[in-house]
């Protein structure tokens, strides 16, 4: 991909690396290519501070997805957003208010007083409740993430040096992009475990594609990703397991033009047993999320399916 720019911004606390790197594509596409849970930039400390923490990193990251995401944007000319801050430092996926209040060292008062500052129908949500809000707590077999609880003035530095940072620039990326395109396409790319058979008997799904449910992208965008997936013999499920979180909340806006769709890879279909990347395989998957790219570029553009940049 030729590159017209990199721009890299917020900042790790307990590290020099910054939180994330945006690389702008010299021909650029009306879809935006975003990785918010691939981060394997651990600073030392937090690495103290976990009880296992090679469990809690295998489990909580989107494994070396962003291999994945470097070879599509690359194949298909687009630009990449790619979080480095681990999400167990701080989930990019939640809303900054999804707060666990149980695992800061603050007293009741001070808690009470945070409650209090949050607005209406944030804070103690079912996933901060889970352990997976803003800052994940524990892992359902795992347990408890933490040695001890947060400080926190440590959680108000996490937010304004990676989660405020990402997604200003996420948000200024799509509307620049929607001002040269008219309307544009946020594609957030995950991975998730290998999910079991269904109960239809049916195999289990692959690919997962996400708009929640029908808010966050226009639904022909969703049935073009839908089909480019399908005629590559794939296992395609829509919005279950997973239907997206806040980051098609908060930058999907179909009556706008701006359209978002999160895609779930299943991590058996590119890493080996020992959950390394298998680079045949990843070679497979992005050429995937290329196609998906290039037939929704099609659709957002009038024109015929956009050609790879490897043809």
């Amino acid at each position: 991909m030729p590159i017209k720019g990199v721009v890299s911004g917020g900042s790790i606390p307990g590290s020099s690396r910054p939180a994330f790197t945006l690389s702008r594509a010299e021909t650029v596409l009306p879809v935006l290519i975003a990785v918010p849970h691939a981060g394997r930039a651990y600073p030392s400390d937090l690495i103290e501070k976990m009880r296992d923490a090679g469990e809690a990193q295998r489990r909580l990251e989107d494994r070396f997805v962003d291999l994945v995401a470097r070879e599509a944007a690359a194949a298909c000319s687009t630009s990449l957003l790619i979080a480095h801050a681990p999400r167990a430092m701080l989930d990019l996926n939640r809303d900054p208010d999804d707060l666990d209040l149980s695992m800061f060292t603050a007293s009741e008062a001070e808690k009470a007083v945070m409650r209090r500052k949050l607005p209406r129908g944030l804070g103690q949500t079912s996933r901060s409740l889970r352990g997976l809000g803003l800052f994940p707590r524990r892992l359902p077999g795992v347990g408890e993430l933490w040695r001890g609880p947060m400080v926190p003035q440590d959680a108000n530095r996490r937010v304004a040096a990676i989660h405020a940072p990402y997604h200003d620039v996420l948000g200024q990326t799509l509307a620049q992009m929607q001002e040269a395109w008219g309307e544009v396409l946020l594609l957030d790319l995950h991975s998730m475990p290998d999910l079991p058979a269904r109960t239809s008997g049916a195999p289990p799904a692959t690919h997962v594609v996400g708009d929640r449910f029908g808010a966050s992208c226009r639904r022909d965008l969703v049935a073009t990703a839908i089909d480019a997936l399908d005629r590559s013999g794939l296992q395609v499920a829509y919005n279950r397991p997973y239907a997206g979180g806040y980051v098609l909340d908060r930058h999907g806006n179909p009556r706008k033009g701006v359209h978002a769709i999160q895609l779930e890879i299943a991590r058996g279909e590119y890493l080996d047993s020992d959950m390394q990347p298998d680079a045949a395989r990843v070679s497979v998957q992005a050429g995937i999320v290329a196609e998906v790219v290039s037939a929704c570029a099609a659709v957002l553009t009038g024109r015929a399916d956009w050609p790879l940049a490897a043809e």
